[in-house]
This record gives structure tokens, C-alpha cells and sequence, in this order.
């Protein structure tokens, strides 16, 4: 960040009396809530620091690492002595106090916008190190950043900054966060929609490379033919010969190669009959496995429909919930290949990736959980598990969203019924009746 941004930066918090809260949001992100609950945001990567006025938004991985633990524990609910660019330099340096029972005790908290050297520092008031994001060892730089030491300044710039005024620091700021957010939002989608192309493209080639079901039809019907027409010659096939020739049912000319160890034509009949059964099955299982793979490939595009619609970065996050959700809970079963699973505050949402994901999502969900289906018109099936008789309307829009973004290509408004699962009777398959229905709209696109 410019040094002028800095200062105008400063200049802006020092309005701020008290912090109320101090986390870390993400690996990299510094979360400090000031007065009237305002939330600044300290992005400290490495190779693009910055600061941004956040909208409140709820914590997600909870960090327990020795920084953070002091972190919180020195600046939740702490006043505010000062705030300034420590060494006129690119280093904000806030110094809070905390009253205790028996003495006050002062903390220093330093971001440090240094290039490669970005780092965030606790130290106590005799400027030694508390704790810090990043550990700095002698062999890394000659300013050693370590538990118990003392923090030397780094070199001053020798070169006088230029200024660059803001017009207004606040919308700098918002603007900050809206060019944060995406920054993110199109990583996101590029990354996460090439993981899920690459799996589509596999798919697709699995799909291409199938046997021709109408070749095995007809390898079926010749092989059956032969084995009857063989069944009608019995007696002018001789056993020892490896190509036979005969007159077809209509009259005209037929040959065929005896198939390997075929001693006489009780066993050469036996033989083709087998073939004839072997294309019939694996057509048959041909044409399932052509059914699966192209509703896996229309999910799977669906998917990389609905990343490319995400309008915020947790609207992906939704898509793509961590391997293990919450608690210490004993492990469930392997989710099946047919249902995709999704963690909305703390509910799973099921939904049915095909017409076999639909019928065992009916079979297992129970009475008090929640069905949700697109009004009059084929759709995923959608379950929220959940023991509660009434489900706040955040997660039955999300999960209303997702039956909509997987289930339809094309964007509009489109009516979404829920009911309890006790009200849904399966008819066949997974074709329902449902009664005592509400209904939430849903505009795509």
C-alpha cells in the first residue's frame, strides 16, 4: 500500500476509542471491531497487502494458534491510548490497555506493510515480542522477528513519499473491500470450474468411448442366427473344421469361423448362443451406463453453471463445504455418487444428482425433514435434515437456490414447493404426490 494511504488511513482510525474484538478471518486476514461494532479488515498476504471496511459477515474456521489466542485475549475490549505510523513508516502501530483487577497492562499491535517482510506483531510495552503471524529467523532476514525479543525497526524508506490524498477515506475503504471481494470471487470461479471441468471432461470421455449399443444389437441377432442355423445342419458339420459354410433359412450362401475349441456343432451352437447372450446383457448394461454418465455430465454442468452465477465468494464456499462439517461426531457412511451434500448453518442439504440419487434421498430422509422440489416442472429433489419445526429463511432460500441452480439451465423466476418429508408419498420411483406446501420464488441468472 502507498505510504500517503497509509497515513490518510491512520489519520481515519484514530476516531476509535475502544476495540471490541480481535480475530483472525482467514490465514492471512486481521479482523479488528471497533466502536459501534465497525469492522476493519487488514488483509496482510505478502504480495498484496491492503485494508478494507468489511460488512459483518460470521466467522468461520476458528484459528487456536498461540497469536491468536493472544491476539484475543490482549485486544477484545480493550482502550484505545493511540494509533499511529510507527517510525514514520509503512507501520500502523496501535497501542491499546486493558484494566485488570490488580494493574492495567499495554499491548502494542503492529501491521507492518514491508513487501515481502508483511507481518502482523504483539508486543508488550517494552517493544519485545509477544507473539506474531509470521516467525522471522536470522536466516530469513537480518530483523529477527521471535517470542521474547526485542523488535528492531526496520530501515527507513530515503526517499520522500509522495502524497496521494484521498477524497474520502471511508469510500476508499468500502472500494477496498469491493475490489477484494472480486478479486476472490473471480479466483474462485476459475479455480473451482476448472476442478469441475476436469472432472466433466473425464466423464465425457468415459461417454465417448462406449461401445455402440445398435453394433452389440446387431453382433446379438447374428450370433443367435448362426446358432440356430447351426442346430439346423447338425449332421453335415464336421467336428475337425475351422471355417464352415452353409445354405442361410432363405437359400443364400453363409460362412463363419468356428469358434476356439469347439469339438462338434453341439458346442460351436452352445458357443454362439453364449456371444448372442453376452451382447444382449452388455447392451443392456451399456445403456444404463450411458443414462449414468450423461446425468453425472448434466450435473456436473450445471455445477459449472451455477459457480459462473455466484455473486459473492460464500455463495461458492456453499458449493464446495470442507470434508468434515462441525462437530466430533462419529463418521456417518459414505455419502452416495447419486447425492451431493451441502452444510447451510449448521444443516445438511441433500439433493438428488440423477433420478437414483431422488429415490434414495425419499428413502432415507425422515418425516420431520424438509422436502423441497421445483413447482410443476421435473427437478432435483432437495432434503434439509433438521429436527426443527420451522427452518429460518435464509436456509430455505439457499437451499430453495440449489434445487433451482441444479435442476434448470436457463435463467427466469421459478416457484419452489417445501413441505415436511411426512407429507410427500412416492407414487413409483421417485414420481410424488405432496400436500400442505409452501412455495419461495427464485430468480436465476
Amino acid at each position: 500500500m502507498r505510504f500517503s494511504h497509509l497515513e490518510q488511513i491512520v489519520h481515519y482510525l484514530q476516531r476509535f476509542k475502544q476495540i471490541n474484538n480481535a480475530y483472525r478471518l482467514s490465514d492471512t486476514q486481521i479482523r479488528l471491531v471497533f466502536d459501534n461494532n465497525e469492522v476493519i479488515t487488514f488483509e496482510m498476504r505478502r504480495d498484496n497487502p491492503s485494508i478494507f471496511l468489511s460488512p459483518t459477515a460470521e466467522r468461520g474456521k476458528m484459528y487456536q494458534a498461540p497469536f491468536d489466542v493472544l491476539l484475543s485475549k490482549r485486544l477484545a475490549r480493550s482502550t484505545i491510548q493511540s494509533i499511529t505510523l510507527h517510525n514514520n513508516d509503512k507501520l500502523i502501530r496501535i497501542v491499546v490497555s486493558q484494566s485488570g483487577s490488580y494493574k492495567s497492562e499495554t499491548t502494542m499491535l503492529q501491521f507492518e506493510f514491508t513487501g515481502k517482510h508483511t507481518n502482523v506483531i504483539l508486543l508488550d510495552r517494552d517493544e519485545k515480542v509477544l507473539e506474531a503471524l509470521r516467525h522471522v529467523d536470522l536466516e530469513v532476514s537480518v530483523r529477527t522477528v521471535r517470542v521474547g525479543q526485542m523488535l528492531i525497526n526496520p530501515p527507513r524508506p530515503s526517499f520522500t513519499p509522495k502524497p496521494y490524498p484521498l477524497e474520502d477515506v471511508e469510500s476508499f475503504l468500502k472500494d477496498a473491500y469491493t475490489q477484494y471481494a472480486n478479486d476472490v470471487l473471480e479466483r474462485l470461479k476459475r479455480e473451482k470450474s476448472a476442478l469441475i471441468a476436469k472432472r466433466l471432461n473425464q466423464f465425457k470421455a468415459h461417454l465417448t468411448e462406449l461401445e455402440n449399443e445398435e453394433l452389440l444389437a446387431k453382433e446379438a441377432l447374428e450370433c443367435q442366427h448362426i446358432g440356430h442355423l447351426i442346430l439346423a445342419n447338425l449332421q453335415s458339420i464336421k467336428g475337425y473344421e475351422t471355417k464352415i459354410k452353409l445354405d442361410n433359412f432363405d437359400g443364400t450362401p453363409i460362412e463363419f469361423d468356428v469358434p476356439l475349441g469347439c469339438r462338434d456343432a453341439a458346442m460351436m451352437a452352445q458357443s454362439f448362443f453364449k456371444r448372442s447372450k453376452k451382447a444382449k446383457q452388455k447392451k443392456l448394461g451399456l445403456h444404463i451406463e450411458r443414462d449414468n454418465l450423461e446425468e453425472k455430465i448434466r450435473h456436473l454442468e450445471l455445477f459449472i453453471q451455477t459457480i459462473h452465477e455466484a455473486k459473492t465468494p460464500e455463495e461458492i464456499a456453499l458449493l464446495f463445504p470442507p470434508k468434515s462439517v462441525g462437530t466430533k461426531a462419529k463418521p456417518t457412511a459414505k455419502p452416495s455418487d447419486s447425492i451431493a451434500e451441502f452444510w447451510i448453518e449448521g444443516h445438511k442439504v441433500s439433493l438428488g444428482k440423477s433420478e437414483k440419487g431422488n429415490i434414495q434421498l425419499l428413502q432415507k430422509s425422515r418425516a420431520r425433514d424438509i422436502w423441497l422440489h421445483l413447482k410443476d416442472r421435473p427437478s432435483a429433489h432437495v432434503i434439509i435434515t433438521t429436527d426443527k419445526q420451522q427452518l429460518n429463511d435464509k436456509i430455505l432460500q439457499a437451499a430453495a437456490k440449489l434445487c433451482v441452480d441444479f435442476s434448470v439451465f436457463e435463467k427466469g423466476r421459478y416457484l419452489v414447493d417445501y413441505t415436511p418429508r411426512r407429507e410427500v408419498k412416492v407414487q413409483s420411483k421417485a414420481n410424488v404426490l405432496y400436500t400442505d406446501a409452501k412455495t419461495i420464488v427464485v430468480e436465476k441468472g
